[in-house]
Order: C-alpha cells, then structure tokens, then sequence
C-alpha cells in the first residue's frame, strides 16, 4: 500500500510513534534520577549543585551587605562581621560570592543551553542529510576544533572586547563542536535502522522523521553531554574574567574575584573562597553528570 493513497494512516502511525518515543525517553529520565541519587557521590553532588543553583535565584536577597558597597575597615580577615572577610575596597566577600553565583552559573547554564541547541541541530542536519550538507558542516567543526580552545575563546573575547556578554559568545564559539559530533555520530546510527525506514515509507517527511524518530533517541545522550559541560562551561567564563576578558569590576564575578586576589597574595581569604566556589560548582555538576550517565545506561536497568 502506497503512503499517498492512505494520509491518515501515515499520520495515525507517525503520531503513535512519535508518543511512544516520548514517553520512552521520559520514563528512561525519571527512571535515571532516583538510580544517580543512589550513589553517594551522586546524592553529595546533586545536593551541592541543587544549593548553588538556589544560591544563583536568591543569592543577592540573602546576602547580608551591599555586594558593591565599599566600607573601612579594608583587608579584614575572615571574623564575627564580616564571614569571609572583606576585600582591597572594603566590600563583605562573602556577599560578593552569593551575588556572584548568579553571573557564574548563570551564564554557564545559558552557555551550555546555546551550545547545546547550535551543535546539536547542526549534528541533527549532518547525520541525517549527509552528502554535501554533512561535508560542509563537518568540515566547519573540524576547523574550529583545529584551534585550541582556551586560545580560541581568548582571541575572540579579545577581538570583540572585554564584557560578559562577549565572553559568552566567544565561549559559545569553542563549545557548540562537540555536541555537533557527537550528535552527528548517534544519528549516523540510527539512520540506517527499519524503525526510521519504515517512518520514511509510510511518508514522513525529513523534519517528520528526524523530529519523531531520530531526536527522542538523541536527546537522552545530549542532556547527559550538557551536564557534563556546565562545570567546564563555568570554568571557561571565570577563566575569561580572571585574564580580564570578561567581567569587568566592579561586578562580583568569581573569576574576576580570583584576579583581584592575585595583586594582594597574602590576604590569603580573597582568592581561596572564590577558588572554593569554582572547585565546588565545576566537582558537583561533573560528579552529577557522571551519575547519570551511568543511570541512563540501558544496561543499569537490568542491574
């Protein structure tokens, strides 16, 4: 029987699939988090980034001073008043650091989103398409991947000038490639199988196909892959900011904090607490990715 003779037949099949998938992959999520929050590293790290993130929400509400206020003493060490202690202009560090979670990890989730969505589209068209559209985007990634990539988001970041905003962009530039392959990969895949050609005889169009039987199967992998990323993502920001490429002061951002503390090395509390920061965010989100993908194996079902 012909796809054309019969469009509600290709429709009804397309849409059952379509569901099934979904439900597939959502029940594999849901199955996956109580399997992560099993293990101990898993359970400590998702805790951690869960506080960091409230922290990024609410962090300047609770903060008990001014983040920006300049107040004497100057260089107080870590005490009663002032917690953490207090920087070369008076300001309370550890008011710096609750409002500067929401520029670190804020910037890095929106990093990690973007990368994510432009690599894997174009990994989507690569894989499905192939022939001159996989060449030229392919060939795209690999020049990009040619360039090291602290260098290359340094040269950007420089070339567009010193900002948050530009900083982003030049990060966003250097992590868009893996998801671009890695996507690439899973589609080349699942491609060739009878569930996505029997999709193609019953009359799917391309963006049906890949959109019913190719991006359920992709996303599971990709989440994974982004979470994985939002540690190096916050590493890579603050890493702009501590070499004066991205935020500028007087903002409390964490890797411009460490930068400050490099002038005043021997008031030890202004590069340590931020340095904890960013170790305890870049630890937590890759011991949560880590679990997960363990959890989201098809195997760990069955164990």
């Amino acid at each position: 029987m012909r796809a054309p003779d019969r469009p509600d037949l290709a429709r009804g099949a397309g849409d059952t699939r379509g569901a099934l998938a979904r439900r597939s992959l959502t029940g594999r999520i849901w199955r996956a988090i109580p399997r992560g929050l099993r293990q101990p590293l898993g359970l400590i790290a998702s805790a951690i980034g869960l506080a960091w993130l409230v922290i990024c929400l609410i962090g300047p509400n609770i903060a008990p001073f001014d983040p920006l206020a300049q107040d004497l003493p100057r260089f107080t060490p870590p005490g009663d008043v002032a917690f953490l202690g207090t920087d070369e202009l008076g300001r309370d560090l550890f008011s710096r650091i609750l409002a500067g979670a929401r520029y670190t990890i804020g910037l890095a989730l929106t990093l990690v989103c973007m990368s994510m969505l432009i690599g894997a589209t174009l990994g989507l068209l690569a894989g499905f398409f192939g022939r001159w559209v996989d060449e030229a985007i392919m060939r795209f990634t690999d020049l990009v991947l040619a360039f090291p990539t602290v260098i290359l988001a340094m040269v950007t970041a420089a070339a567009l000038g010193a900002s948050l905003f530009n900083a982003v962009i030049a990060a966003l530039v250097v992590s868009w490639p893996p998801y671009a392959r890695v996507v690439r990969s899973i589609v080349l895949g699942l491609r060739g199988n009878d569930f996505v050609a029997s999709g193609r005889l019953l009359g799917f169009s391309s963006m049906r196909s890949i959109r019913v039987d190719i991006l359920p199967n992709v996303t599971g992998p990709t989440l994974v892959m982004a979470s994985l990323d939002i540690g190096t993502a916050a590493l890579l920001l603050s890493g702009l900011s501590f070499l004066g490429l991205g935020a500028k002061p007087p903002t409390p951002e964490w890797g411009s904090m460490v930068s400050a503390a490099v002038s005043h090395f021997d008031k030890w509390w202004l590069g340590v607490f931020p340095g904890l920061a960013i170790l305890t965010v870049v630890i937590s989100f890759n011991f949560i990715g880590d679990a997960l993908r363990d959890a989201m194996d098809p195997g760990a079902e069955k164990r």
